[in-house]
């Protein structure tokens, strides 16, 4: 089954193709109305210390990606995340960053590599 990961800022306006809108975001974004999110995991966002660290700052996203894949390796909610994945034809990360340098972009790249790796086995 091919599997569709979004990614979209939360302020932007929800589309029928979205599918399960999932927030990946540790802090509920100002102004944001819960009906516009199917599901928040703010376990699966970075810790409070990777993400303070990080800041945001494109000199350090390599870094960040790596630290954060880490915390997601030993972290059992992403796999219970994963299946929801496998069992949706589309999935939208939110997030609220303005910057492209963000979790949401790491959470897919890593949840994409997993299920490429499912795939070959």
């Amino acid at each position: 089954m091919f599997h569709v990961i979004k990614l979209k800022r939360i302020y932007d306006p929800p589309e029928k193709d979205d599918g399960v809108r999932v927030l990946v975001d540790r802090l509920w974004p100002r102004g944001i109305k819960r009906e516009l999110v199917d599901l928040w995991l703010k376990d699966v966002a970075p810790s409070d210390e990777l993400r303070r660290w990080f800041n945001h700052e494109p000199e350090k996203w390599e870094e960040f990606k790596r630290k954060y894949h880490e915390e997601l390796n030993k972290n059992p909610k992403v796999k219970v995340f994963l299946e929801l994945v496998k069992k949706s034809d589309n999935v939208t990360l939110l997030y609220s960053a303005k910057s492209p340098y963000n979790n949401a972009v790491a959470l897919k790249e890593y949840l994409e590599r997993l299920l490429n790796q499912g795939e070959k086995e």
